[in-house]
């Protein structure tokens, strides 16, 4: 047992029985390096994280290797979803260094946390041209004790590289027209119209991209952007990325054609992919969008909810197979026996053929991914219902994939904003209220009585990492679309307070954003990315949110950051527009305005889900009624009914059109 036992976090416990005398990040870790003249040994993870439980077997469980690390080193273990400003900073240097990055991130620093040798994964013995991890732990052994002046150059190189990549601006002006045309030329580039998505293997689900396209399509009508955008959700949704039986998508394929996913599930995806495809539904009418997005949701509320009312990060992507061995994917993968074993041979016969299963296996051994391959012709939807559900059942007397039970903020941020608005579209209130329920568990307890956002919890209690822009940004996020489709301005007034304090905390001159807090702890450099990763940086996140919010409110001060913050997205959008994604939806935004509606009229009635069925991009919502109405939103002001009717009032750029009580000409309006 080890100084991880009293964390919170899953990962670390994951690794406090180990031999390795571990230490969480912290000063001390640093000064107990210094005091034994030592080297940090930096290992960062996660949870669900397949090679990081790899490696811990092999390596972190292995006493004689635990024996030399502990004799020559000072252990410490992050947890990347606790700890994303760690995370970056040193990931920032490995690709640097090294060309490639990924986890578990393994980083040897000086005691003084500058980094000098990288890597990510070690096996136990030399494989594939990788040293083994107890090669590695002496060369960095001799290195520190023989020649410490060459591994102090080294550190002080790479830190002082590190200082000189920060952002000054943003960039000069917002992003317009001729931007977002060279963006969308870039994506065009990089399509795969075979299989949809963009690039080659390994393919991850490029949600923030699609918006954009939707988004692009909505305000121009270009019918190539809705085609990648439909055709890319498609492939996802009959692929195996998609879990055919539970629903839910894995974190991405290990191939070009969606076919074999790395299993492990996790929250932000199946939010922002949730969202997507209620998008598509909205901009389509698609059954199949509609489906997906349901599902998702359902996925959501049944596999990742906690107790106390939030969402879980993540399911592993390993479980017990069997044999009893943990394997990847045994949870979800078939073999034809398996499926007769079920549903008998007539049934078999149908299921292998519908969802893909054969003899040889599309997996490892012999097993296959369930997909739609597409090719078996007409269907009796009752008979695939049937065999669904009898499948479903019999999986759920599998082991099932370990969870992470830890609340992230800004994912619950993206997943209040999925569940407010699908629920909304498809008159599911029940998707509404877990949504509300995330949202009080975020102000009971990430808020609590700091008034600062917290990072995480656990059990219903605040971790002790400081919340990082894209919390601030991805909850603020959610809790505007939760003020659309409830009505409840108190949701519009707790998006200004944390967006208040991305103004006075995250925001430098010339409108650049960082991740962490002016008073946040100073790590060797102080991490700043504008690019989306597996979700949309933290700087074009806020960005959105306060364009939103100056939209609702009329707030110069919110409206002119969102314009600085763009800045950005004018110099990379057209260069790396699949790195950009969500800041280009957010441009699409900008550019139409965004419209503001205000709907006098009640809560759910026809203009209001008429107004939240609109397709123009980051259009924002306000709907109540009676006296008290405007106090809720400021868009509701001397907005009175006309002729006792409920009235709707479009505005944008400071021009309103003429009030209406139509719900059609109001679709109209707002591209429906």
């Amino acid at each position: 047992m080890n100084r991880l036992v009293n964390s919170q976090s899953p990962y670390l416990l994951q690794h406090a029985q180990n031999p390795v005398d571990w230490w969480p990040w912290s000063p001390e870790a640093f000064e107990e390096a210094r005091k034994r003249d030592v080297p940090v040994l930096l290992s960062v993870g996660y949870a669900s994280c397949h090679w990081c439980h790899v490696m811990a077997h092999e390596s972190f469980e292995d006493d004689d290797t635990a024996a030399y690390l502990n004799a020559h080193f000072v252990p410490v273990k992050v947890d990347r979803e606790e700890r994303p400003d760690v995370d970056a900073v040193y990931m920032e240097a490995v690709q640097a260094a090294t060309g490639h990055g990924g986890w578990p991130m393994t980083v040897f620093l000086t005691p003084d946390a500058e980094p000098f040798y990288f890597g990510t994964y070690f096996p136990p013995e030399p494989r594939h041209g990788s040293p083994s991890f107890q090669q590695v732990l002496e060369g960095v052994t001799t290195a520190w004790t023989d020649r410490r002046e060459e591994v102090a150059e080294v550190a002080g190189r790479i830190v002082a590289d590190l200082a000189g990549r920060s952002l000054v601006h943003g960039g000069d002006g917002v992003p317009g027209e001729s931007e977002v045309a060279q963006a969308l030329l870039g994506l065009t580039r990089e399509y795969d119209e075979q299989h949809g998505g963009f690039g080659g293997a390994p393919k991850f689900p490029p949600a923030m991209a699609v918006e954009f396209l939707l988004r692009h399509y909505a305000r121009t009508g270009a019918e190539g952007a809705l085609q990648m955008a439909a055709d890319t959700c498609a492939a996802m949704a009959r692929g195996g990325i998609y879990d055919q039986l539970g629903g839910g998508f894995a974190r991405y394929s290990v191939d070009r054609e969606w076919i074999v996913p790395h299993f492990e599930k996790m929250l932000y995806d199946n939010a922002l992919l949730c969202r997507v495809y209620a998008h598509l539904w909205r901009a389509t009418g698609s059954d199949e969008a509609r489906r997906i997005a349901l599902e998702t949701a359902d996925f959501m509320v049944r596999e990742l909810r906690t107790a106390e009312g939030g969402f879980a990060s993540a399911l592993d992507a390993d479980s017990e197979d069997a044999e009893g061995r943990h394997v990847e994917g045994a949870f979800y993968v078939w073999t034809p026996e398996q499926l007769r074993e079920v549903l008998g041979e007539d049934d078999a016969a149908f299921a292998a053929a519908y969802f893909g299963v054969t003899e040889e296996g599309t997996f490892e051994e012999g097993a296959s991914v369930l997909r739609l391959p597409g090719d078996t012709g007409p269907v009796d939807a009752a008979r695939v219902a049937g065999v669904r559900a009898r499948l479903l059942a019999a999986r759920d007397e599998r082991p099932h994939p370990g969870r992470d039970d830890k609340v992230v903020a800004a994912w619950n941020g993206l997943a209040i904003a999925a569940l407010a608005e699908t629920g909304a579209y498809f008159d599911r209130p029940d998707l509404v209220e877990r949504a509300t329920e995330a949202a009080d568990l975020l102000v009971r307890v990430h808020l609590g009585e700091v008034a600062r956002l917290t990072r995480t919890s656990k059990d219903g209690r605040a971790g002790d990492n400081a919340g990082v822009l894209e919390d601030y940004g991805d909850v603020a996020e959610g809790f505007l679309a939760l003020a659309a489709v409830t009505g409840e301005g108190a949701w519009l007034e707790f998006a200004g307070f944390l967006l208040d304090i991305v103004l006075e905390q995250f925001t430098g001159e010339g409108g650049q954003l960082y991740d962490t807090a002016h008073d946040a702890e100073q790590l060797i450099r102080r991490p700043q990315d504008p690019t989306d990763s597996a979700t949309p940086s933290g700087w074009t996140a806020a960005a959105g949110a306060l364009l939103s919010y100056a939209a609702y409110t009329g707030s110069e001060a919110h409206r002119t950051a969102a314009e600085g913050a763009l800045g950005v997205v004018k110099a990379l959008g057209p260069r790396v527009p699949r790195f950009v994604g969500w800041g280009l939806a957010v441009a699409e935004a900008l550019l139409d305005g965004p419209r503001e509606v205000a709907v006098a009229g009640p809560v759910g009635g026809e203009l209001h889900r008429t107004a939240l069925l609109g397709r123009a991009p980051g259009a924002v919502v306000a709907a109540g009624e009676g006296a008290g109405a405007g106090a809720e939103f400021p868009l509701l002001v001397d907005r009175p009914l006309v002729g006792g009717e409920p009235t709707a009032y479009v505005c944008r750029h400071f021009v309103c059109d003429a009030p209406t009580t139509d719900a059609g000409e109001l679709a109209g309006k707002l591209g429906g």
